[in-house]
C-alpha cells in the first residue's frame, strides 16, 4: 500500500504500510523510536508524515539487525534537527560497514552450503542405479 502524501496517518495505515502489527508500532513508540504520537480531536492516535518517513528508515535499519538502543539514538538525532546530520551519517556508515561484513559472512556460508548440496546430490546420483530407475518408472 502506497501512502498518499498528507499530514496525518492512522495507526492501521502505518502498520499496513510497513507490515507491522499495531503492538509493534506501539512498542516502537514506547521504545523512543518515534516521538510522542499526536491525537486527533476524537482522541485517536495519528502519525505525522515525518514520523512515517522516519519509521521507514527505522524498519530498514531494524530489518538489517541494528539494535534498538542504536535505533533510539539515531531517531533522537533525527528529532534534534539538521545540525546532527554528521552524527547521523556516522551511525549509518558504521551500520553499512557492519552490514557489508555480515553479507560477506553470509555469502561464505552460502558457498559452504552449496558445496554440501552438490556433494549430497552426487552421492544420491551414484546410488541410483539403472535398475532403481526402471523400478520406479
Amino acid at each position: 500500500m502506497l501512502l498518499l502524501m498528507r499530514d496525518y496517518y492512522t495507526p492501521g495505515e502505518v502498520a499496513e504500510r510497513f507490515g507491522l502489527t499495531l503492538d509493534t508500532l506501539r512498542y516502537y513508540e514506547k521504545a523512543g523510536l518515534l516521538r510522542r504520537v499526536d491525537r486527533a480531536p476524537s482522541g485517536h492516535r495519528r502519525y505525522r508524515a515525518d514520523d512515517v518517513e522516519l519509521l521507514n528508515m527505522i524498519r530498514c535499519l531494524r530489518d538489517t539487525d541494528m539494535p534498538i538502543a542504536r535505533l533510539r539514538d539515531f531517531a533522537e538525532l533525527v528529532r534534534e534537527g539538521e545540525h546532527t546530520i554528521p552524527s547521523r551519517l556516522d551511525v549509518l556508515q558504521g551500520h553499512q560497514r557492519r552490514l557489508d561484513e555480515r553479507i560477506a559472512e553470509m555469502r561464505q556460508c552460502q558457498t559452504v552450503i552449496q558445496h554440501k548440496i552438490d556433494y549430497y546430490l552426487g552421492v544420491f546420483a551414484e546410488r541410483r542405479t539403472p535398475e532403481t530407475v526402471e523400478e520406479t518408472s
